[in-house]
């Protein structure tokens, strides 16, 4: 007999919990983003202060930029790590208000960087957006689980996804408090001072929609998955889904020893033979996927300042609030015309065309459209400056979210044990930032011309048809090694039998 509280779970109808759900675990992914794209905006005003030379070029020296990214990066891979493992070995919802406190004292640590000094600066910032890496890499695995867990097996890609879709708002509101903040700033003192205020303040208010939902994290019970198959509490797991879901618990109760003592899920360890023989090529798709598409991810959107250049305005002849705010422009018509839409097609296909196929197709269609820029760009695109461009960039961002990076944060919250769950995602996360750390830093070097005097550089040509290639490999291997988890239960996508009549699902299906 099948334990009841799952198979409930997967056939309880959408309710206002769990969109409220939505709201509560995505705010963390709204602060990951905001607090990582705002980065750009902010290099130019920290540019204005700290980096004027005799010939006035206010340019923040490249090892500094990828320092400021990759310590948040570095700090995601170990909040991944750790808050992943704790999420399983303590339960999701004692970590994941930590996780949560964390990013909110560290924003507001960011904007308090103390000295005047420009080393010290840097250093107290570098510091704090660590501590913020931690916490936002401590709130994926949680993020993706708890919505996971509640969700049922029709609806659960969409409500997952729309979790996620919050960090595409959350890099359109990074860029819109910076317009707003520059605007102000910029007609109160009509010059660039002023400047090492306005960052700081950018960087604080990113704390505040975090801040307000802790106390609703801190309200949500269990989930009712944990409870049941990592706690062996079967009638706390009913109490606490009656207490969020039209649910009554009674019979539900009744059931719970029928199942528990044979619990299948509990027979083997993490990393042992069985765990690598039933889960092994599941945890290297999801790592190696997650690490493939953040390289392009991730070097397209922290450094699409780079190659926005020509629509920007000659630093010369703007201040440093109209230029922060030039650069904070070019992000949130991206972010408008194509990242949120990728995200909300995501949502309404998820469960319709499956995981895999949405994942093979935006590696596909991000691959073409950068070598549609790449090829032709210093021979055409270099030197015209029209709205091709600029749509054929915006699609690499739209078919990412349609695509790859959504389904990479789906996929390893349905397919593992639920005593393994937030730590197989929080792994398969931590390879991904790996990959973003080589994407952020690696393009930003490549891409550099020898007339700009980085003779090290490769240009963007050869930069961005390397990138293409990562989406090809990422085709090729979520085709060969990713298992499609649409439709099924978390208990099917696991591969344990959770009833005489039942049969394990395996293979890449």
């Amino acid at each position: 007999m099948a334990l009841k509280v799952l198979t409930d779970l997967d056939s309880a109808r959408t309710q206002y919990y769990h969109f409220k759900a939505i709201i509560i675990a995505g705010m963390g992914l709204f602060t990951d983003a905001y607090d990582l794209f705002c980065i750009p905006p902010i290099m130019k005003l920290i540019g204005r202060i700290y980096y004027a030379d005799s010939n006035n070029l206010y340019e923040v020296p490249r090892a500094v930029t990828s320092a400021m990214v990759v310590t948040a990066l570095l700090g995601t891979v170990i909040g991944q790590l750790v808050f992943g493992r704790l999420g399983d070995l303590i339960g999701r919802r004692k970590v994941y208000g930590f996780a949560l406190m964390i990013m909110v004292l560290s924003s507001f640590g960011c904007g308090h960087s103390i000295c005047t000094s420009r080393t010290c600066v840097l250093l107290s910032l570098g510091f704090f957006r660590f501590l913020l890496g931690i916490g936002i890499g401590g709130d994926y695995p949680l993020s993706a689980t708890i919505m996971s867990e509640f969700a049922n097996r029709k609806t659960r890609g969409a409500f997952i996804a729309g979790v996620f879709s919050m960090q595409g708002f959350g890099i359109l509101a990074s860029s819109t408090v910076t317009m707003i903040v520059c605007s102000i700033f910029n007609r109160a003192n009509g010059g660039s001072h002023g400047a090492d205020l306005a960052w700081r303040l950018i960087l604080m208010i990113g704390a505040i929609p975090a801040g307000l939902t802790y106390y609703w994290r801190m309200m949500m019970p269990e989930t009712a998955r944990y409870t049941a198959l990592v706690e062996r509490d079967v009638p706390q797991a009913a109490r606490d889904m009656e207490k969020v879901l039209d649910i009554s618990a009674s019979q539900i109760v009744e059931e719970f020893s029928t199942y528990l003592p044979n619990s299948p899920s509990s027979n083997y360890s993490l990393f042992s033979k069985t765990f690598i023989h039933n889960h092994g090529i599941d945890l290297f798709a999801c790592s190696i996927s997650w690490f493939l598409v953040d390289i392009v991810f991730y070097s397209s959107n922290l450094f699409q300042s780079q190659i926005y250049k020509r629509y920007l305005s000659n630093n010369h002849n703007v201040n440093a609030f109209q230029e922060a705010f030039e650069v904070a422009r070019i992000q949130a018509i991206i972010a408008i015309c194509s990242t949120i839409p990728g995200y909300f097609a995501t949502m309404y296909f998820i469960d319709r065309i499956g995981r895999v196929k949405i994942q093979i197709m935006g590696f596909f269609f991000m691959a073409i459209s950068l070598l549609a820029i790449g090829i032709p760009y210093y021979s055409y695109w270099n030197n015209n400056t029209n709205i091709g461009f600029m749509f054929l960039y915006g699609l690499t961002f739209f078919f990412s979210n349609f695509g790859p990076n959504t389904t990479t944060f789906i996929v390893p919250a349905e397919l593992f044990p639920a005593r393994f769950r937030t730590t197989c995602h929080g792994i398969s996360g931590a390879v991904g930032k790996l990959g973003a750390i080589i994407g952020s830093i690696g393009f930003l070097w490549a891409s550099q011309n020898k007339k700009d005097g980085y003779n090290e550089g490769i240009g963007m040509t050869a930069s961005l048809i390397l990138l293409a290639g990562v989406c090809v490999v990422g085709m090729i291997t979520t085709y060969f090694f990713t298992s499609e988890t649409m439709g099924k239960s978390l208990e099917e996508n696991e591969n344990i039998v959770i009833n005489e009549d039942h049969q394990s699902v395996g293979g890449r299906a």
